[in-house]
């Protein structure tokens, strides 16, 4: 069954509150989704500090502290690490792809969940609610966040398997339904070069759209490519360094409400995640059409 909710923030006055407003949202949906959940923040200042590029890493076999300290001896620069079981949060002064292929080379054995200048992705299994304020999320700041909480149908009650699919830069996808073609799909990328590290099917969508945009394509074509290309019942929300973006499949049976003003837009699986959003009295409500593709922009 599973629950989205995302949060894109056009108001900076709201900044300070992304990170409370977002698990209120998330908490609407517990319901949905109880065995694991994972959250995506753009912007933080201390989860990701401006001028560092962020790296979130799943299973780590060291502590934070010890990493960091092995990475900034062969980086030769000052790499910072927070412990938040079973993520760990990496940054610094380096850019995000050789700081997620230094941390690779360092712990082969983590999995890299999150990489950007301005992104930090938290995953977990359990309560989604008890996971969020574990992490430390309703102390949150930013201008962007998503979060999901899942019903596994596709893997297995993993952290790793829970969403959003980060496998770009500054990208994250969560997905409620399943892709029924996925595999066929997989293989080609595989035998485009692309790289799986899990079994999920969300992880093919995520795969698919990073690839076309790496290769130009701007994030609505590349939704409008991925209806054209996969088969099933789906709503996805992906997020990019600078975008916010809903889609849903031909049939549209997995719900999906969107909410707007001025001062925000957001989207969840259910309108009762929305409805204790500040001013949504006054907010444009509606539901998302079948294979429409719907982007705000920062």
């Amino acid at each position: 069954m599973c629950g989205i909710v995302g949060l894109h923030l056009r108001e900076p006055s709201l900044y300070p509150q992304l990170g409370a407003l977002l698990t209120d949202m998330l908490g609407q949906m517990c319901d949905r989704g109880p065995d694991s959940a994972g959250m995506a923040i753009y912007g933080d200042k201390a989860w990701s500090p401006v001028g560092e590029s962020t790296v979130s890493l799943l299973d780590c076999p060291v502590p934070a502290a010890e990493l960091a300290a092995t990475l900034s001896a062969s980086l030769d620069t000052t790499v910072t690490g927070i412990d938040l079981h079973p993520t760990t949060i990496l940054h610094g002064v380096v850019g995000a792809e050789d700081l997620a292929a230094a941390v690779r080379s360092v712990v082969p054995s983590a999995r890299v969940i999150g990489f950007g200048d301005d992104l930090t992705v938290l995953k977990g299994v359990g309560n989604p609610i008890d996971l969020a304020n574990r992490f430390g999320l309703p102390s949150a700041s930013g201008w962007q966040g998503v979060a999901h909480t899942r019903m596994a149908t596709e893997s297995a009650v993993t952290a790793e398997g829970s969403h959003p699919f980060s496998v770009g830069p500054d990208q994250c996808l969560v997905h409620n339904g399943s892709f029924s073609n996925h595999m066929s799909i997989k293989h080609q990328l595989e035998r485009d070069g692309v790289v799986f590290d899990s079994a999920n099917d969300t992880e093919v969508g995520a795969r698919f759209v990073a690839k076309q945009l790496a290769e130009g394509v701007d994030l609505e074509k590349a939704l409008l490519m991925l209806n054209e290309t996969f088969d099933g019942f789906y709503t996805l929300l992906v997020s990019t360094a600078d975008s916010f973006a809903v889609v849903r499949d031909a049939i549209s049976c997995k719900p999906a409400v969107i909410a707007e003003t001025d001062q925000w837009v957001a989207m969840a699986s259910e309108y009762r995640a929305l409805a204790n959003l500040p001013g949504v009295d006054n907010a444009r409500i509606f539901e998302p059409e079948p294979e429409e593709v719907y982007v705000w922009h920062r």
